[in-house]
This record gives C-alpha cells, sequence and structure tokens, in this order.
C-alpha cells in the first residue's frame, strides 16, 4: 500500500480541512510497571517455564499500520484506527 505523505484531510480542533502531514507511529517501549508486565516478570522467575503456551501455526498475512496526520495550523495530531497492509510506504507525491 503506498500514501503520499501529504493528504487532505478534515481536522477536528480547526474544524476546516488542511494538508495533513502522514507519519507512521513507533511502538513505544513497555513499561516495567505496569501490572502485565510485572506479573510476567513474577511468573518467569525463577525455575518455572513460561507462563502461557506459545502461539501455533501460521502468522497472519498483514500487519496492522497505525498512522498520525498532523494538521499543519494547529499542529495537533489525528490518529484513526490502523489499517491493515501486506506492504507499506510513505510516498512523494
Amino acid at each position: 500500500m503506498k500514501l503520499p505523505r501529504k493528504v487532505s484531510m478534515y481536522c477536528p480542533k480547526c474544524k476546516k480541512h488542511t494538508r495533513h502531514d502522514v507519519e507512521r507511529v513507533k511502538k513505544k517501549r513497555a513499561s516495567e510497571l505496569k501490572w502485565g508486565q510485572r506479573r510476567f516478570r513474577k511468573v518467569t522467575a525463577g525455575y518455572g517455564g513460561f507462563p502461557r503456551p506459545k502461539p501455533e501455526g501460521r502468522e497472519k498475512p498483514t500487519r496492522r499500520v497505525w498512522l498520525k496526520y498532523k494538521c499543519p495550523d494547529c499542529k495537533s495530531y489525528v490518529q484513526p484506527a490502523a489499517q491493515r497492509a501486506k506492504k507499506f510506504e510513505l510516498t512523494e507525491e
């Protein structure tokens, strides 16, 4: 899937259409203080095995692509729901 780096879309903060800059969302590092991560560390500590079964079967054919759209006027971001794509590329118009 190819998408241009600038897309004309509606900004809910400005309440008008502008040419938004598109960027792909990077996954941020998981916090070690969250309850799920603390439970995971507790269960995997020591001589015990892995706390849940390993995933079986094949990988999904597509990946989720999360995009952020930045408004040039008010500098706010809009992040709609993810799309699925095998390949993703941001192109210059």
